[in-house]
């Protein structure tokens, strides 16, 4: 499902076990411009030789800009227009390396109500994948209805 509409989605369509996800290859480009963005230089991200004498011997994207495609998935394919991305509870699994194609899913979970059903909100179940199928970054999502 991907609503790249500005029709504002509805908590109503939604159903448990729904999902979508968000494909991308880390670059070397990525990381550097995420840094810029972050202010995040630490050397194991963006120098090459001080990152060959740490423990994965090589550069390692921010685990931040995993979850950043957690945000993707939810924002534009799963919903759109319409709700507030509340909050994300992340756990960094695995290191994530330039060349990595991660694909973030978001999946509903739980769909629920506050105030007399005038709060509307859905929890999703988020995870990242690198290529080879393995678990890079875990966490759950909150998403609130306008």
């Amino acid at each position: 499902m991907t609503n790249s509409n500005l029709k504002p989605v509805k908590w109503e369509d939604y159903e448990i076990g729904q999902s979508a996800e968000f494909t991308k290859t880390i670059t070397e480009e990525d990381v550097m411009k995420f840094a810029e963005v972050t202010g995040d230089y630490n050397p194991i991200h963006v120098n090459p030789e001080y990152a060959k004498t740490q423990m994965f011997g090589k550069q390692v994207a921010h685990g931040a800009l995993s979850s950043g495609l957690i945000s993707a998935v939810l924002g534009t394919k799963l919903f759109g227009p319409g709700i507030l991305y509340g909050g994300q509870t992340v756990k960094f699994i695995k290191p994530v390396f330039f060349g990595d194609t991660l694909t973030a899913v978001g999946t509903v979970k739980e769909k629920f109500t506050k105030k007399e059903g005038k709060l509307k909100f859905i929890i999703c179940d988020t995870i990242v994948k690198n290529q080879n199928d393995e678990v890079v970054t875990t966490g759950e999502g909150t998403i609130l209805f306008m």
